[in-house]
């Protein structure tokens, strides 16, 4: 069997759907049985190279065309056909949420969440238009769809009217960086960053649905002389939550760090002394699970697919109840004992996700279609 998979988000993101991508296909290739093939194919008109490192894989980029205007001829013209230019393959899988034209093989699509159906007003115009256009056409022509929690799989049910066989709900890995940092890079973090001891952290993309605005009220509703730290790169809508964050009456006491390294956060996650998410909507939710890792308690709302990501192992709160927030942070900081109970419970609830077995899982959709 002969697996082709589009790698072109971890090409162009660092974040989000990028990583997810280039994780994935570092654990299939490790995987790999010797009578399989892993091919990964995008383009790379400017040459900027970048590809996961993958034992035994192949790879196709397609340096003479700017992937754009190919992009735009799949928008526009549904042509032509993906396997024009990655060549055979008996599977094809593209785990960015969309399906391009594809005239032979069997296609596997990811579908990460659909808060553009859920929350339209939190979503960049421009993509919202091209996902509410194209998404239907996708799930309607997709062999089978991974969703990346079960959650996600009932949304695209109801929503989209796609039939329950059709979805094979394969949560996430976490990463095995992802472990408690040494007082010492701990240490080193904060002086780079020229961060106080002790802190509360957000780290996640600056765009409308991370409920950024509610988290800055929140914290200038807190007595405390704890700090503020938020972590993400630039999203849209950025320029709103910025002035929020600018003009807030604690100013003083909140640090903005924008995008953070991969390699960075286990040290950000362990010197904070709790972990905030308030997020309205996530199909999965890579942070508080990171955060849980590197044992750090966290509280997170209670919307979407979280409550089913972090089980009992996080305090859970409707992502507007200010004093439910509240209440939950002043009991992390101030109760040692369930302190230490919910840093406990993190840790085990994030071992749970692994990258092998979401590789294994995902194998074993591609067999079932070859």
């Amino acid at each position: 069997m002969k697996v082709c998979i589009d790698i072109q988000s971890a090409i162009a993101q660092r974040a989000g759907v990028g990583r997810y991508t280039r994780t994935l296909v570092e654990h299939l290739s490790r995987q790999r049985s010797p009578q399989d093939a892993l091919s990964l194919f995008y383009f790379d008109f400017r040459r900027r190279g970048g590809a996961p490192a993958c034992l035994g894989a192949t790879e196709r980029a397609i340096h003479l065309i700017p992937g754009r205007v190919v992009q735009r001829a799949w928008k526009s013209l549904e042509w032509p056909p993906f396997n024009w230019f990655a060549g055979k393959a008996d599977v094809y899988h593209f785990p960015n949420f969309i399906l391009p034209p594809l005239t032979r093989g069997k296609s596997v699509v990811t579908i990460h969440d659909v808060a553009f159906l859920r929350y339209p007003e939190t979503i960049e115009e421009r993509n919202l238009r091209y996902l509410t256009r194209l998404m239907r056409k996708t799930v309607e022509r997709a062999d089978r769809i991974i969703t990346v929690s079960e959650f996600t799989a009932r949304e695209i049910q109801q929503l989209l009217g796609v039939p329950k066989e059709k979805c094979a709900a394969i949560p996430s890995g976490l990463d095995d960086a992802f472990v408690p940092a040494r007082d010492e890079a701990c240490r080193r973090f904060r002086e780079q960053h020229h961060l106080p001891r002790p802190y509360l952290l957000t780290v996640g993309t600056l765009e409308p649905r991370k409920n950024i605005p509610f988290l800055v009220y929140l914290f200038e509703s807190l007595d405390s002389d704890i700090d503020l730290v938020i972590a993400g790169m630039k999203g849209w809508k950025t320029e709103p939550i910025l002035h929020r964050i600018e003009t807030s009456i604690r100013r003083n006491r909140i640090h903005y760090l924008d995008y953070v390294a991969d390699e960075d956060l286990p040290a950000l996650y362990t010197g904070a002394e709790a972990f905030l998410f308030p997020s309205l909507y996530e199909g999965f939710g890579f942070p508080p699970l990171e955060a849980m890792r590197c044992r750090t308690p966290v509280i997170s709302s209670c919307t979407s697919s979280l409550p089913e990501v972090l089980g009992d192992a996080a305090i859970l709160a409707e992502p507007y109840d200010v004093e439910a927030w509240l209440e939950a942070i002043s009991k992390v900081l101030g109760d040692s004992a369930f302190r230490t109970t919910l840093k406990a419970a993190g840790e085990a609830r994030a071992a749970q996700f692994t990258w092998s077995e979401t590789a294994r899982r995902t194998w074993d959709v591609y067999r079932s279609l070859a």
